[in-house]
């Protein structure tokens, strides 16, 4: 199979649905998301649609505040990893061209700030302004 850049927003939808999908398989990260997302799968997915629509396509139709969400989570660096390494995986698979290469970019820029910011609400003495 002929692989294509990330061009729109069906594309956006494959590569969300696919790494969703893994997600919920992986036996590190899956029971995180289960737990927090539940029943809501495809609330979550449709917000996930719009932020990569967002980043990639600029089109601008995501609202909120990505880390807020993540703040009060039990993760660590091994579970950004196995994201990354799942997103990666996924967009290597299905797509090539700029926009997979700035899609997995982004990731592993969200990624390594998340933790950042993650690391320093645990070690501040200070209830976080989230």
């Amino acid at each position: 199979m002929e692989k294509k850049d990330i061009q729109t927003l069906d594309d956006i939808k494959l590569l969300v649905n696919t790494f969703y999908g893994k997600v919920q398989q992986d036996e590190l990260i899956g029971p995180i998301f289960q737990e927090k997302i539940q029943d809501r799968w495809p609330a979550h997915l449709e917000k996930m649609y719009t932020f990569w629509q967002t980043m990639l396509l600029d089109q601008h139709t995501y609202t909120g505040r990505p880390f807020p969400p993540h703040a009060q989570l039990a993760i660590t660096a091994t579970h950004f990893e196995r994201w990354l390494t799942i997103f990666h995986d996924t967009i290597a698979d299905l797509f090539e061209g700029p926009l997979a290469v700035e899609a997995a970019a982004r990731g592993s820029k969200m990624a390594a700030l998340f933790q950042i910011k993650l690391d320093h609400i645990r070690q501040s003495p200070f209830r976080p302004l989230l």
